[in-house]
């Protein structure tokens, strides 16, 4: 058997390297299939952000926040006792980060309870993000919720 010099090395290492990057090339973009855009407009609404930064810090400073919950008939989303349906616009986003077909934007209106419900028949198992926003007298609020649905 012949020794391996210096040069046999290198042209191992050159040839190993090589079959690293094509295996990356090929192997792993499989994996990426139902990777979506968060949103259509991504450039315009990174442009309005300093809104939502502090929208989301005026929320952080209310004493008593929206509060959600899972069961059986969907997620149901409470304010506080508090809150005055009348001079308030609700809405939410429900964000599905590797479906945008299933995503869910509505405008809200509370009940008696001061509560509304997003039905379970419209969501599927998987991970949502919860965008929760509201004006009160002119002042904008969001909060932002991580959803597991089962």
């Amino acid at each position: 058997m012949k020794n391996l010099s210096w040069g046999h090395g290198v042209v191992i290492a050159l040839f190993a390297f090589i079959a690293f990057i094509l295996s990356m090339l090929f192997l792993f973009p499989n994996g990426q299939k139902n990777s979506e855009m968060v949103t259509e407009n991504y450039y315009e609404e990174e442009l309005q952000y300093q809104d939502v930064i502090d929208a989301k810090k005026r929320a952080d400073e209310l004493v008593n926040k929206p509060i959600y919950r899972q069961n059986s008939k969907g997620i149901t989303i409470k304010f506080p006792a508090d809150f005055n349906n009348g001079n308030a616009k609700i809405k939410f986003v429900l964000n599905r980060t590797d479906d945008q077909n299933l995503d869910i934007k509505k405008d809200v209106v509370l009940d008696v309870q001061k509560s509304f419900t997003i039905p379970a028949s419209v969501l599927k198992m998987g991970n949502y993000t919860l965008r929760l926003s509201w004006v009160k007298n002119n002042t904008e609020y969001r909060i932002d919720y991580d959803v597991i649905w089962k």
